[in-house]
């Protein structure tokens, strides 16, 4: 680990010593090595990159190919849009949709019933549902005129998020099969009677704010690359709503039997934190190391 730090750090230092004209910001190409007006910026973890370079300077045979990674705020997009060489509009963005069927076949307890040799199945399925929005923006300013730049700033972050599943099961309750044949667990899946089982899990809905500052420094290391480290101090809340959960069950008790519905509630949730990018939230960025593209 020691050998790769050293390496890396080596690399870096060879690589602005001669990749510079001396009295100029620019490569010996020419090029602008230091972000300007109009320029885009993206950010990822910079550690998968530079543990790879560090090992190939080893002479590392079993090194792994860099894999591309989200910087601070876990599954957020980030980027920046500079209005000169000194300040820039920071942005996060995270748009997350989805959802995952999963079945199970199970035993058709009306054929077993007709011929006990049967091998008749019928399917049980559960559908999981999600939504994730985060975004943020934000204010930076620079400090610095060589390949080395600090940087400061604050930023405001909003984000909500919520889930639901849904069940379907092809037994279905009757006056002689009380306890059918259905998939009473999915993670492993699991199959056997049930007497209850869920129809409806459906998550509260999550709220999320926070407002951060934050601080770092930044060394380009080829024009327009940077890596750099970041640290922020801020104030976020998570607030989760009442969830639902419903199943059904066999209610031979009632003048009538038949199936019963049971809705009950899952309670609320909430945090707050002041802190150096802790808080609970899982919104606030936490302290990284970054690679930075500008473009």
């Amino acid at each position: 680990m020691k050998k790769t730090i050293m390496s890396m750090i080596f690399a870096l230092v060879v690589t602005g010593v001669f990749a510079q004209e001396s009295g100029g910001m620019t490569s010996k190409k020419g090029e602008a090595i230091l972000p300007e007006a109009d320029d885009w910026a993206i950010s990822i973890n910079a550690v998968p990159v530079l543990n790879y370079l560090g090992n190939m300077l080893n002479g590392n045979v079993a090194n792994a190919s860099p894999t591309f990674g989200y910087p601070g705020t876990p599954l957020a997009i980030t980027g920046k849009l500079f209005i000169d060489e000194k300040t820039a509009y920071r942005a996060m963005v995270r748009l997350g949709f989805g959802s995952t069927t999963t079945n199970n076949y199970v035993v058709d307890d009306a054929a077993l019933v007709a011929d006990p040799l049967s091998t008749a199945t019928v399917n049980d399925s559960w559908k999981a549902s999600y939504n994730n929005i985060v975004l943020g923006a934000g204010y930076e300013m620079r400090k610095g005129k060589t390949r080395l730049q600090g940087f400061y700033g604050g930023m405001f972050m909003f984000g909500i998020g919520g889930g639901k599943s849904t069940y379907t099961y092809g037994n279905g309750f009757t006056t002689t099969n009380t306890s059918p044949t259905a998939t009473t667990a999915w993670s492993p899946i699991v199959s056997g009677s049930a007497g209850s089982r869920t129809t409806e899990n459906k998550a509260g809905s999550t709220f999320m704010l926070g407002l951060r500052g934050f601080i770092g420094a930044e060394y380009f290391i080829f024009p327009k690359m940077a890596v750099g480290a970041e640290f922020g101090w801020g104030v976020g809340m998570n607030s989760t709503g009442e969830g639902e959960v419903t199943t059904e069950s066999w209610n031979a008790a009632a003048p009538t039997p038949a199936v019963k519905t049971t809705t009950t509630k899952t309670g609320k949730k909430s945090t707050f934190g002041i802190d150096t990018d802790v808080n609970g939230t899982q919104m606030i960025p936490t302290a990284s190391l970054n690679l930075t593209l500008h473009f």
